[in-house]
């Protein structure tokens, strides 16, 4: 059975209650996409919480190697990884606890999207995470 990812409004009520997104693979560079995506989300309220192995600080937070090693909890798992990666982040995630992993544009591993469903957790594949807030919560959207 092929994936699909959640209805509009589904994807609309992880994005209004998500407080605190892990993003792994955030590059430091101002350039990337990790960074652009993370540093957007940041600006409309969202605490950023960066996994990234070789960094102490990004976008001016703390960073963590492994989600596991975030302290709290954390809402959504956004990933910037290769497809291979994404087993590996899918245990982690559902080691850290995490209820929803978001795989961005060009992230796509079906077998790790059904490892994360079947833990429970809810995952969006293939989409931006920018892009769908933009959408479905409007371009002044911030997080109250």
């Amino acid at each position: 059975m092929a994936f699909e990812n959640p209805d509009d409004e589904t994807l609309r009520g992880l994005l209004e209650t998500a407080r605190r997104v892990a993003v792994v693979g955030l590059s430091p560079k101002e350039n990337r996409d990790s960074n652009r995506v993370a540093a957007f989300l940041q600006g409309r309220g969202y605490e950023i919480v960066p996994v990234y192995p070789r960094e102490t600080t990004i976008l001016g937070e703390k960073v963590y190697e492994r989600i596991r090693d975030v302290p709290g909890r954390v809402d959504v798992v956004d990933v910037f990884r290769r497809g291979e990666d994404l087993p590996g982040v899918v245990e982690d995630a559902i080691a850290a606890g995490a209820p929803a992993v978001w795989f961005q544009l060009g992230c796509v591993n079906e077998e790790a999207a059904e490892r994360a469903r079947s833990a429970g957790l809810q995952v969006v594949m293939d989409r931006c995470m920018k892009v769908e807030s933009r959408r479905l919560l409007g371009p002044g959207w911030r997080r109250p």
